[in-house]
């Protein structure tokens, strides 16, 4: 039997179509961030470029535009969902002592304890002033859309805070579960996706069925990016994740990984993960 032809289509890289976007974000935030400023503000800019991926940003302007909306309004809440984002890793490198961030030291490296968290500070609460922006440009967003979206970030920052609580929590306890580790993740990680998502969708001025179906959207996502963030110490290095592959270990943090092995192993095998993961790591 002779197989149909099958059309074979290349897929384009997503990142790569919105590079146009990520230089427009990058142009903004260094406009927003000049190097000669007062110490907070020089502090603020080095946590905040060399950017990341800026993953979640694109996010939001990308579920705007999905919805009929978009363009140059948008672009200061996409900033502001960057910096609430960069604000809680400010935030994460003190509570958990690591001194490497996207490649050089943290911001506590280098600047200190007290000067990050007042720093990550700053970072999450401008985020509610950037996102304010929009309304004052030229053909602006209505206000309503943006308290909206304001709602919608503050909920991101509080549940961000319950699960890096539920995160120290669980640590050290192998034995809490997939399911436990899951609405850690939709806590911690997924808050800002679907801020991003959502805020995004409100501001494009999406209707309820498509901003449901993009908090869904982002759901799902925010939980596939943490597994596979958890999964890069084993399959990367610290010079592509830009931190300590041991630092998940080493804070006996429940990952995706580690829980999955303890859940699927024998007796054994759990004893020994249990004494080298199960907080007794110095």
């Amino acid at each position: 039997m002779t197989p149909p032809d099958v059309a074979v289509t290349e897929v384009a890289d997503p990142l790569a179509e919105a590079a146009p976007t990520m230089e427009l974000l990058l142009r903004e935030l260094d406009r927003r961030w000049p190097r000669e400023a007062e110490r907070l503000h020089r502090i603020s800019r080095y946590a905040l470029l060399p950017a990341g991926k800026l993953l979640r940003p694109l996010l939001l302007m990308e579920a705007a535009e999905a919805v009929g909306g978009g363009g140059p309004a948008v672009v200061p809440a996409a900033l502001s969902v960057e910096y609430l984002h960069v604000g809680s890793l400010v935030h994460d490198d003190v509570i958990d002592g690591d001194a490497m961030r996207r490649g050089r030291p943290s911001v506590a490296a280098r600047h200190g304890t007290a000067d990050a968290i007042v720093t990550g500070d700053a970072l999450m609460l401008g985020t509610f002033g950037v996102l304010t922006d929009g309304t004052d440009e030229a053909g602006g967003l209505p206000p309503g859309r943006v308290l909206d979206a304001v709602r919608v970030f503050a909920q991101a920052g509080v549940d961000l805070c319950r699960g890096q609580a539920m995160e120290a929590e669980l640590r050290g306890d192998l034995g809490c579960g997939l399911d436990r580790y899951v609405t850690m993740t939709a806590l911690k990680t997924g808050a800002l996706f679907r801020a991003a998502c959502r805020g995004g969708a409100i501001l494009g001025g999406g209707s309820p069925a498509q901003r449901h179906a993009l908090t869904a959207y982002a759901e799902h996502l925010g939980s596939a990016f943490q597994m596979h963030d958890d999964l890069l110490p084993y399959t990367s290095d610290s010079r592509t994740t830009g931190k300590s592959a041991l630092s998940d270990i080493a804070a006996a943090r429940p990952t995706f990984p580690v829980l999955l092995c303890h859940a699927m192993a024998g007796a054994p095998a759990r004893a020994r993960l249990e004494a080298a993961l199960g907080g007794a790591l110095p």
